[in-house]
């Protein structure tokens, strides 16, 4: 572990996957807003990193990291016995660690495919579930945000690993979100389209030219309206007009189409 300060902070943020990408830009706008944040991930220099840089752009904030791996068994544990024993008081979580491959199912290896179950579904449930009663002993009228994405709409061949776990997320919170209500608790899931990050793999020239079509939304952008949405408690935040048409559109192809997608690039893959 590493920390920029270990004195016992005020409320706090926790972020995972805040190393880079759409994790990062929580933590950075988060500490905008004044918030210390505890930021979590598994790689462990771009996390030191991430932690310097928002201790050195935000002086009187406090930016404790804490390297590990999300997907191993006992997690949320250890991040709560970690809270507890620093003084961390979280009042808001952010699961944002994820996970992203195109590849049909019978190619992609057990050991990945466990991670996807692990990383997506058992570390949001129970980091979810750990913060929430964390929350509601201490009284805390806390938020929760689980990214999930606008593929959990989309059974598309080469995603079936990653759309389907995004799905179990969004189903999930959805219904936490109204377990939670009289608890004062409110639980957000951002159902994002594409974001110009290094996530699907996409080379930075074809991110500019993304979000320069309108295809790709910038990770400041997202952020942005995904953090107003949390504060507002609203349930759910799908992010642009576009996306919400395809949403639609996408979940309305037939089956050639969804074949032709899987000969034109998948076998061509092989």
């Amino acid at each position: 572990m590493s920390g920029s300060n270990d004195t016992p902070p005020s409320p706090m943020a926790l972020v995972t996957g805040a190393s880079s990408g759409i994790g990062r830009e929580f933590a950075r706008q988060l500490a905008v807003k004044g918030y210390d944040v505890l930021l979590v991930s598994n790689q462990e220099k771009e996390l030191r990193e991430a932690a310097a840089e928002l201790a050195a752009t935000n002086p009187s904030g406090r930016f404790p990291s804490f390297f590990i791996d999300l997907a191993s068994p006992g997690a949320d544990t250890v991040l709560l016995d970690l809270c507890r024993s620093k003084g961390y008081e979280i009042s808001v979580l952010i699961n944002n660690a994820g996970i992203f491959s195109f590849r049909p199912v019978i190619d992609t290896a057990p050991e990945r495919i466990d991670l996807f179950v692990d990383l997506h579904i058992k570390a949001v449930t129970h980091l979810s579930r750990t913060f929430a009663i964390y929350m509601k002993k201490r009284h805390i009228k806390g938020y929760i945000l689980n990214m999930s994405s606008m593929s959990c709409w989309m059974p598309m061949p080469g995603i079936a690993m990653y759309s389907s776990t995004k799905a179990y997320i969004r189903v999930f919170s959805r219904a936490l979100n109204i377990e939670l209500a009289d608890d004062g608790i409110s639980v957000t899931v951002a159902c994002p389209g594409g974001i110009a990050t290094d996530l699907f793999g996409l080379p930075k020239r074809l991110q500019q030219l993304g979000v320069r079509l309108g295809v790709l939304s910038t990770p400041q952008k997202f952020v942005k309206g995904a953090l107003r949405r949390l504060f507002n408690r609203r349930q759910q935040y799908i992010n642009g007009p576009i996306n919400r048409v395809a949403i639609v559109s996408v979940a309305m192809l037939p089956r050639c189409l969804r074949r032709l997608v899987k000969h034109r690039l998948l076998d061509k893959m092989k």
